[in-house]
């Protein structure tokens, strides 16, 4: 059974710092693209950030470009991602996402098959 528990969620300030940490269990980690998507009240869940599964290839979405970065433990079977410069924009519900497919610029939610329960980020100005 493919598992994914997010953590690290919870209330940042804007122009700080929150890293949010996924942890999978269930099927051959390396070999999973596992991307970062987020949904914010009343807003369809957008992708934020994907990374390929061994290669480590990454991708981003232009809001969160230059202040978020996704990185990958294989050794741990965790994704992480450290979310910097923090916006009033950027609170959301923010999920992890895996599937064997390729990462691509537009990430979409149909090309993931297995979500985590997601956990919530709360940025205050």
């Amino acid at each position: 059974e493919v598992r994914l528990v997010e953590s690290g969620g919870g209330l940042g300030q804007a122009g700080g710092s929150l890293k949010l940490s996924c942890q999978a269990s269930g099927f051959t980690f390396d070999d999973y693209a596992i991307a970062w998507f987020r949904q914010a009240p009343g807003k369809e869940r957008e992708g934020v950030a994907c990374i390929s599964n061994s290669a480590g290839t990454t991708y981003y979405d232009d809001s969160v470009k230059g202040r978020f970065t996704i990185s990958r433990d294989n050794a741990q079977n965790t994704v992480y991602l450290q979310m910097n410069s923090l916006k009033s924009e950027d609170t959301a519900v923010y999920y992890c996402a895996a599937d064997y497919v390729r990462c691509k610029a537009t990430m979409r939610v149909a090309d993931f098959g297995s979500w985590g329960q997601g956990t919530q980020v709360t940025v205050s100005s």
